[in-house]
């Protein structure tokens, strides 16, 4: 580890940066952190409480077990692409595979992603040599401009044999010629009582795969300068075609990947389920107690945000790891090939074609706050989105409002201090006008008006906060980081990078990820308004 000006940064390049490792050993009646030296005669406890959250010996021994790096791509990321019929499954569950390739024949390996030794993933299954097929063009839609590949011939199904532990999976296509894609695939626990429940952002994924040329923000053909949404946007998008980016695991890998691997890397209890495992079995939150929204989470149904929001009110901690969390209106549809396997977003609602006909709640707008919807994000969040930094431009600093918090307990950071190359992205910020009343700012950081895309009128310019509140009555507590960088900022930094801001990231994600394990974070750690303050 380095220390900058009393911070705890990591050393650019290193493994686990900020925590020890090595350390997951625990018997029955362990103190908290699994301190106990173990006997030939203890039992390894199921959970228990470590130095950056609850524990589970499970994902101990599952990412003891043989990793690869042969998951990763080396071959051309062209000539090969493929989707599932689900996007979530269990054990038992049969999966539909569906592949296009030029290569004359290809194999199918299915990976466990986490952390395995540093390797990343764990193969599971693996197909024999099959001849390949392009398949046809997929038709678009006029109208909604939705591209869709149902019509394409199913190339394979995989049982998932017991040996598919639950997690988050990606299938890795290698054609014969060296062709490489992903097709990722969440599979979950439905008896599951963990106490980290970690989503997969679908939506947000479907939301902006441009397979196909088409998605929610943007499509081929001209449109009016200055008109915003685009008008040759999709109105309808399909989970019936490959992803057309991050190798075909989407947002997986940029936005995701990285708390995955943490959470694996330090045992968590964890458990794995997607929007709309809560869409279809919005019970499911209830059985946890923290809710770990991921990179870029944007877009939620209406059955998803009111599972989430009755979880909440009964106890549920909620912690959105990045910014623009529950900003786009969403509802799904059945297409051809199952249920909910399509996407409507129209970001209008006079062009909804359920305007008038159905709960001004299922109607999509441009975004939650628009009418008729009119349930702005800021009473589930805490603040708004407020605008982004545009590609290409700097990363800003995190400035620490409030030192004395919790979240900052081991990092030696003080109100005041700056961590450098944090902010990136998206950003959310405090709304003085309209924010839960017991709201903390944690940290509050000015972003540069140059390269920035921003919609606020707060005085004192663009920011991103970190802030915090408890619900009164339930207890639960909610936070968020302000940043679509979080996430990513947990990888150890590129050689050449000093210092990185992994390590003070990593601390503060296992000193929130421990304070939500007990419960409903109230109970420990009530919020204290200094908003006034800070605003």
């Amino acid at each position: 580890m380095l220390v900058s000006g009393g911070v705890l940064l990591a050393a650019h390049g290193a493994e686990g940066s900020g925590h020890a490792s090595g350390r997951h050993v625990v018997v029955a009646g362990a103190k908290p952190g699994g301190s106990s030296v173990p006997t030939s005669t203890t039992v390894p406890a199921p959970t228990f409480m470590g130095p950056d959250g609850m524990e589970a010996t499970w994902v101990i021994q599952e990412n003891a077990k043989p990793g690869t790096t042969a998951w990763r791509l080396s071959g051309s990321a062209t000539g090969i692409a493929g989707f599932a019929d689900h996007t979530y499954a269990q054990v038992g569950d049969t999966v539909t595979l569906y592949v296009s390739t030029v290569a004359p024949t290809f194999e199918v390996a299915a990976y466990r992603i986490g952390y395995y030794q540093g390797t990343g993933g764990r193969l599971v299954w693996q197909s024999a040599t099959m001849a390949g097929t392009q398949q046809p063009a997929c038709p678009v839609t006029s109208g909604i401009n939705m591209v869709a590949c149902d019509n394409w011939t199913p190339t394979l199904n995989v049982t998932l044999s017991s040996a598919f532990v639950e997690g988050d999976y990606l299938f890795k296509l290698t054609g014969s010629g060296g062709q490489q894609s992903w097709v990722p695939l969440t599979v979950w626990n439905p008896s599951s009582t963990a106490t980290y429940v970690i989503k997969n952002d679908l939506y947000t994924w479907e939301a902006w795969n441009p397979y196909g040329g088409y998605d929610f923000y943007a499509g081929p053909g001209r449109c009016p300068r200055g008109v915003y949404p685009i008008c040759t946007r999709a109105r309808v998008v399909s989970f019936d075609r490959p992803y057309g980016y991050g190798g075909g695991a989407a947002d997986f890998l940029g936005n995701e990947y990285p708390l995955v691997r943490f959470a694996e890397q330090h045992g968590l209890d964890v458990t794995y389920a997607t929007d709309l495992t809560i869409e279809e079995h919005p019970d499911f939150l209830a059985r946890h107690t923290t809710l770990l929204s991921l990179g870029h989470d944007e877009c939620w149904s209406l059955g998803e945000r009111q599972a989430a929001v009755a979880a909440e009110q009964h106890g549920l901690n909620i912690v959105f790891f990045a910014a623009s969390a529950v900003l786009r209106h969403v509802r799904p549809q059945p297409s051809p090939l199952g249920p909910d396997r399509e996407l409507v977003d129209y970001r209008d609602s006079g062009a909804d074609p359920l305007l008038g006909k159905v709960s001004p709640l299922e109607v999509t707008g441009n975004t939650w706050s628009s009418p008729p919807a009119n349930w702005p994000e800021i009473s589930f969040v805490g603040e708004r989105y407020s605008g982004f930094r545009e590609p290409g431009a700097s990363p800003s600093p995190f400035v620490v409002a409030d030192g004395s918090a919790w979240i900052f307990s081991g990092t030696g950071l003080t109100t005041g201090t700056r961590v450098p190359d944090m902010l990136l992205s998206d950003f959310d910020q405090f709304d003085p006008a309209e924010h839960p009343a017991d709201l903390q700012i944690f940290a509050h950081s000015p972003i540069p008006r140059a390269n920035t895309e921003s919609e606020t009128s707060i005085r004192g310019g663009p920011a991103s906060d970190m802030t915090y509140y408890t619900d009164p009555q339930s207890l639960a507590g909610v936070f968020d980081t302000g940043t679509n960088n979080w996430i990513p900022a947990m990888l150890p930094c590129a050689p050449a990078l000093a210092p990185c801001p992994a390590g003070v990231v990593d601390q503060m994600t296992g000193n929130l990820l421990r304070t939500f394990a007990r419960g409903p974070a109230g109970r420990s750690q009530p919020s204290v308004a200094n908003w006034a303050q800070v605003y």
